[in-house]
Formats: C-alpha cells, structure tokens, sequence
C-alpha cells in the first residue's frame, strides 16, 4: 500500500548573487540585463521542475519579492526571509540574506538570536553578531509534524580585513604589511565562522530541550565538516557524564550529517562525495545538511531516513553557456528521505 507523502526531499541553494536588476550587486556596474535576469531565474525553475525538492534553504538572496514569486509559480505556497540587504545609493546592494520556500506549511519564523553571556564566556567581544542573520522557519511537514528548520551562510573564508597600501611606507614594507594581515584575517574570519557554528548549535540544543521538534540545519557553510573549525556541529563526545547518559544525550541533541547517514542505508553503492564549491585547481563540500536523531535509523523513535543524496554540479564540471551561463557558482545539494515503515 503506498502512504501518501512518504518521500522528503530537502535542498540546499546558493543562488549566486540573486538581485533583480536595475539593482546592482556590489559595484555600479554589476548589473543583470533583462536578457541575463530571465536566464538566471529560467536555469532556477528548471532545477526546481526537474528534483522537486519539498523544502529549499536559499543562500545570497538579493531580491526575496521576485524569489518568492519564481518558488509561487513553481508551486511553493511557503516563503520567508528574516532579513533584508544593504543598499547604498538607493541602487548598490550588499549583505545578501538566507530564505527558505516549503510545500508545506511555515508556522512560525525566526532570526536566531545568539547567547550574550556565552559569546563573552569564549572570548568575543559584546559587538559580535551572526555575518548574516540565521533563519529559523517551523514547518509542518507530513508524518513527523513541526520540525524546525535552520538556513544559514557562514561567514566565508575571505580574509576579515586588508591592508590598505600606506605611502609611507616603502614597497617592501607594504608587502609585509600586506602579509600579516592576510595571516591575521584569514584566522579572523576563522574564528567568526567557527564561533557562529558553536553559538548556532547552542540555540538548536536550547530549542531542543523547550520544544522536542526535529530538526533540519541546511546552507554554505563555506567550510567542511572535518577540519575542526565546525565539527562542533557534529560532535559526539561529551565528558563527566555516565556512558548511558552520553549516549542517550549526544543521541537526542546533536546533529549527523546526512552524508554519513547515507553511507550506511541500503541504497549506498560506494559512490564518492561531489565537491560543492571548485576554486582554481581546489574544490570542497561547503553546502551541508544536517539532521537530528528523528532521521538516523538507529534512532528508535525516527521517523524518517535518508534513501539518497545527490549534488548537482552539471553546470560547474560540464558548463554549456547557453544553458548555464547564468547559474551558480556552487552545486545543489539535495537529499531524499523516506518515511520508515
């Protein structure tokens, strides 16, 4: 007998610098044709028509009114933002912001706030905040109920701040200069990226422990899961405590990356982890999903398991201009859950 709405499907979409023109992106002149706008958002609706993903996590949003109607007219009757871009000169925008579009419905909506007292406990000063604000959207989704759903986009691993060259100073003294600040910078915007993780998996324990809803974290996390600045996300140690307890507690808590859990269904057949992100002759998984307990098997409550992941990179490993000319710089990740029986 098939059961109605047993397949999920979640995605995670950086869009690419999503601004509708005459806006401009960054610089005065960075602006869509009419031409390039229509290619951006036709290349977007195909990938929605073809995978159908039921809940999407949008990163780089620029124009949250056009997105919202392109996921309308592709049949998504849910949408939020919590944040809206900075713009300068009433035309060049900056600060892009995270949304998300659902199928079914959102029942409440929030920005994340982060634990002062913790932040001060770690070390930051009482100015920090998320790079961008991190969404918490509570959608109703069919056999597991309301389950919270986090979008974020961490701060990326461009350096936190430069030196800007000094007359003064001679060409040698520039360089070095230069140097030390790319050195300090690059571990600045380290520290904001892995602080934002920590304080984020702060809340999503917090609201755990309040509301006992499942949870789904999708987004550009602009780092990987296993060099240690985010596997804080991941963690499953916990000290001082019995082994029971532990187990019963990191089980209950803590979140597993979708990937691993699929490693272990019955439908893995040794295929290898597809990059998200290339630079130059580097590439790297920066878009992630991570869930609770409700969608591991061993869990014996869960509800839910993951019977596929997929990354769609057709238009970075084997571009055609006319069709993919105005894509994303990033794959899609996307991945099936199926209801257990």
């Amino acid at each position: 007998m098939n059961i109605e709405n047993s397949i999920l499907k979640i995605a995670t979409f950086n869009l690419f610098n999503y601004l509708e023109p005459p806006f401009a992106c960054y610089e005065f002149d960075r602006i869509f044709s009419a031409e390039q706008w229509q290619k951006k958002n036709n290349w977007i609706r195909a990938y929605l028509d073809e995978f159908k993903p039921d809940v999407i996590g949008f990163q780089e949003v620029f124009s949250p009114d056009a997105l919202q109607a392109l996921v309308k007219e592709a049949g998504y009757e849910y949408f939020s933002v919590v944040d809206e871009c900075t713009v300068v000169d009433d035309f060049i925008c900056s600060s892009p912001v995270v949304a998300i579009a659902s199928r079914y419905p959102i029942t409440d909506v929030n920005a994340v706030e982060l634990d002062g007292s913790l932040s001060n406990d770690m070390g930051l000063t009482d100015s920090f905040s998320f790079s961008r604000k991190i969404l918490r959207a509570t959608i109703d989704l069919p056999h597991i109920g309301e389950c919270d759903c986090y979008v974020v986009h961490f701060k990326s691993k461009r350096a936190l701040f430069e030196h800007a060259e000094d007359k003064h100073l001679s060409g040698e003294e520039n360089i070095i200069e230069s140097l030390k600040a790319s050195v300090a910078g690059r571990w600045g915007s380290t520290i904001q990226r892995g602080s934002e993780a920590t304080l984020l998996m702060i809340e999503m324990i917090k609201r755990k422990q309040e509301t006992d809803k499942p949870m789904l974290l999708m987004g550009d996390f602009n780092n990987s899961l296993t060099d240690g600045v985010l596997s804080q996300l991941i963690t499953d140690d916990l000290r001082f405590v019995s082994k029971p307890d532990k187990e019963a507690f990191l089980e209950k808590y803590c979140l597993q990356d979708v990937w691993k859990l699929f490693e272990n269904s019955d439908n893995f057949t040794d295929q290898k982890r597809q990059p998200t992100h290339y630079f130059g002759t580097t590439n790297s998984v920066l878009d992630h999903i991570l869930v609770s307990c409700e969608f591991d098997p061993k869990y014996n409550k869960s509800v839910f398991s993951v019977s596929n992941y997929e990354t769609y990179d057709r238009h970075l490993i084997n571009p055609i201009f006319e069709r993919d000319g105005e894509s994303t710089d990033h794959g899609i990740v996307l991945v099936t859950l199926q209801l257990r029986a």
